[in-house]
């Protein structure tokens, strides 16, 4: 008899413990190679993991709790979780080296002319990465990381940057502020000095 009572709540036990994770899974979405064009809309905090790494396996409880935090606080910030090896020219775009990464999403694609104008007309100062992959896109989202509480940041073809820009070489960041712009030097410290605060 008391063994069935122990047996009964153990089953009982798993059962809330297999729920708990089952709900708390639910606020960290599994990405695929269409977040490239989903999270022009959103701010995202992704879990990049490979299946096979431990550590990743032991971040993946807590990384459900982020998620469940996040969406319980009201925060903006989705919350995702991407197979680094199934999509590795996603992971390789955000400077994943190894497992697992975190990484906040916060440069946002300028998909046209329209868009780029309509940033222009909400944000006094904003940087724009203009060019594919290179060390200076490396660079210039390790400044957005750090930066993003101050102004804004996004990537955009060089058919969507205004005619009046001029760029000699690409790969290219600008500073659009107060209606002009200026091409990014080559020293990031800079970057203080177009703070919005």
């Amino acid at each position: 008899m008391a063994a069935g009572r122990r047996a009964a709540g153990l089953r009982l036990c798993a059962t809330v413990f297999l729920l708990d994770m089952a709900f708390c899974k639910g606020f960290v979405e599994d990405l695929d190679e269409s977040f490239k064009d989903n999270r022009k809309d959103d701010i995202w905090l992704v879990d990049f993991y490979a299946p096979w790494c431990g550590h990743c396996k032991k971040l993946e409880p807590i990384w459900n709790e982020v998620g469940l935090e996040m969406k319980s606080i009201g925060s903006p910030v989705k919350v995702g979780k991407m197979d680094a090896t199934s999509y590795s020219s996603i992971a390789s775009e955000f400077g994943v080296r190894g497992y697992p990464t975190i990484k906040l999403a916060l440069i946002r694609p300028l998909p046209s002319q329209q868009m780029f104008e309509h940033v222009q007309k909400r944000h006094r100062v904003f940087f724009v990465y203009i060019g594919g992959e290179s060390p200076l896109k490396e660079k210039y989202i390790d400044a957005a990381s750090e930066l993003i509480v101050y102004t804004y940041f996004f990537s955009a073809s060089e058919e969507v940057v205004p005619e009046y820009v001029t760029l000699k070489e690409m790969p290219a960041v600008l500073v659009f502020k107060d209606e002009t712009y200026f091409v990014y030097d080559g020293k990031f410290q800079h970057f203080n000095s177009y703070k919005t605060c």
